[in-house]
């Protein structure tokens, strides 16, 4: 029978790996790309200090961080340590960009279409997938900042920086004093215009030191439970914290679509601000998803995108076949808002032309945002003949727009998924959308640091659980095959019928490379080698693991 057979492959491959101590041997890999922080010692120096501050991206953020509350998040801190620096903040104008997903790609968007225009642009997200310097773009390329200018900046300012943090009882942060350094660079720089996004929900978040006076424009893309205990337990509690980046007088555009409450939550403290508000789901927006295209190594998704507003503002534009790289109906969505907040810079006099949002959407391209890998970077891995996918999605909302994309770009593969995830998300509702969608052959669950470090980490086996759970509530027939081999499983037959089960689950605690390795052949002992599709997803931190391994 189909199931014994690929049970016996199991074994055979599980012991080939105890003796070998991988399945394939590594690769041998250029550097491609910029470098990673390790490469360059300029970075050191800021990297030690960094370091010894707090950082919450590895250690997880406290419950009611980013509430208005007495255990929130001290912008005061933050605003002395500006006003030490001259408050480099007030000297460039900034769209400021905060919500539960998508907050990178309008960013990212918005950023390109104001290059395309000719703009010197400063743009700072968070986080990063190689090197810091992602974090920081600047000038009219839009290129990373260099090691050398960062570092050179580090050096003129830290006196200033040690001298806060001894007066504010050494409680100034790694992103505290990162988002510092970067408006320090805008404004060193003199950037046209910075493209600014929320690490935390946004009124205590360290980045809402930015004013009215030098605000353009306030996104706000999604409102979702992630981070739910750090802004106040509930989705209407997350409103509030991310509305806290409205400012008087100054344009609200909103991305969506939202719940009802939750729309009326940042309509109304829009109302009190006196800003106008101009939303991507507005009716007089249309947007259409013509298809998908493969023709190179990258493949793009022809979209029209229409908008008639005339609300609180006038926005009009029509672009069709819109080629985006970025894809999935969540990243059109992305596009769409940015699009309405260059349309919003536009009304206020700035010159941006149909011509350039349209050419910044079609170049803007993330990392490890739906990425499919090359031929040449799957035969770095030591794979051929299969695709693999790479997207940092760790929310059920995310998941959605994951399985989505699957979905649209890979309709009747066989296909199986590499996971690991950080331990404050919501596994079983992730896992819950993944197989909720067309169902995978296999699910493989693994481990990779998170931050640096292992504090937030789940375990893989703890992460099996959680699908398993799934998998029960769904009422699919599956074999979970352990760790490792298959010696001493008791009911690893669990599931199986004469015909086999419909999903195969188990786990591989090692790299990630030997983890897609390992799902690779499940995938093709499961589907009589079939060629198929490799999903590896659960947190930026296993995407970045991913393409580290390509630059080794």
């Amino acid at each position: 029978m189909q199931s014994f057979s690929f049970l016996r492959q199991w074994r055979n491959m599980t012991r080939g790996i105890a003796r070998r101590g991988t399945l394939i041997s590594p690769a041998r890999v250029p550097k491609l790309g910029f470098s990673t922080d390790s490469d360059d010692p300029k970075l050191k120096d800021l990297l030690d200090y960094l370091e010894n501050l707090k950082n919450y991206e590895r250690s997880g953020v406290p419950k009611g961080a980013g509430t208005d509350s007495d255990d929130g998040f001290d912008l005061g801190r933050m605003r002395r340590l500006m006003d030490r620096l001259g408050n480099p903040q007030e000297k460039f104008k900034a769209v400021h960009i905060a919500g539960t997903k998508g907050k990178g790609s309008t960013a990212a968007f918005l950023s390109n279409i104001l290059l395309k225009e000719g703009y010197s642009v400063g743009c700072y997200t968070s986080p990063h997938l190689l090197t810091i310097r992602e974090r920081i773009s600047l000038g009219k390329k839009g290129d990373p900042v260099s090691a050398e200018a960062l570092n050179h900046l580090f050096h003129r300012v830290k006196r200033i920086i040690d001298t806060s943090i001894e007066l504010e009882n050494g409680s100034l942060s790694h992103f505290e004093v990162l988002t510092a350094l970067a408006f320090a660079l805008f404004a060193q720089e003199n950037v046209d215009i910075a493209v600014v996004e929320a690490g935390l929900g946004g009124a205590r978040d360290a980045t809402n030191v930015l004013r009215s006076s030098g605000l353009a424009a306030a996104v706000i893309t999604t409102i979702g439970e992630e981070h739910l205990a750090a802004l106040g337990g509930s989705l209407e509690g997350i409103a509030m914290a991310k509305s806290g980046i409205i400012k008087r007088g100054r344009p609200l555009v909103m991305g969506g679509p939202f719940k009802t409450n939750i729309e009326w939550i940042l309509h109304q403290k829009a109302s009190l601000m006196s800003s106008p508000v101009v939303s991507a789901c507005d009716p007089g927006i249309q947007t259409i998803l013509n298809g998908f295209e493969r023709k190179t190594d990258i493949p793009y998704q022809s979209c029209d995108i229409l908008i008639q507003v005339e609300k609180d503002l006038q926005l009009f534009i029509k672009l069709y076949d819109v080629r985006l790289r970025m894809l999935g109906y969540h990243q059109l969505q992305n596009a769409v808002t940015a699009t309405c907040a260059a349309l919003c810079l536009r009304n206020q006099g700035w010159k941006v032309s149909d011509e350039s949002i349209r050419a910044g959407l079609e170049h803007t391209y993330l990392l490890g945002r739906c990425q499919f890998l090359t031929r040449e970077e799957i035969e770095m891995i030591g794979l051929s003949g299969i695709s693999i996918l790479i997207d940092g999605a760790h929310t059920e909302a995310s998941a959605k727009g994951l399985s989505d994309t699957i979905r649209m770009t890979y309709p009747d593969a066989p296909w199986a998924l590499v996971v690991a995830m950080a331990s404050d998300k919501d596994h079983l509702a992730f896992a819950r959308q993944l197989l909720s969608g067309r169902l995978p052959k296999v699910v493989l669950l693994t481990e990779v640091s998170i931050g640096g470090g292992k504090s937030r980490m789940t375990s893989a086996s703890s992460l099996k659980d959680a699908w398993i759970q799934a998998v029960m509530d769904l009422g699919i027939k599956f074999c979970d095959i352990g760790m490792g081999g298959l010696e001493n499983q008791s009911g690893f037959s669990n599931g199986l019928s004469e015909y086999g089960p419909d999903l195969i689950i188990g786990c591989q605690v090692g790299s990630v490379e030997d983890s897609m390795k390992i799902a690779s052949q499940l995938l093709a002992a499961s589907t009589e080698n079939q060629s198929g599709l490799i999903v590896v997803t659960g947190s930026l931190h296993i995407i970045s693991s991913v393409l580290a391994s390509l630059r080794r």
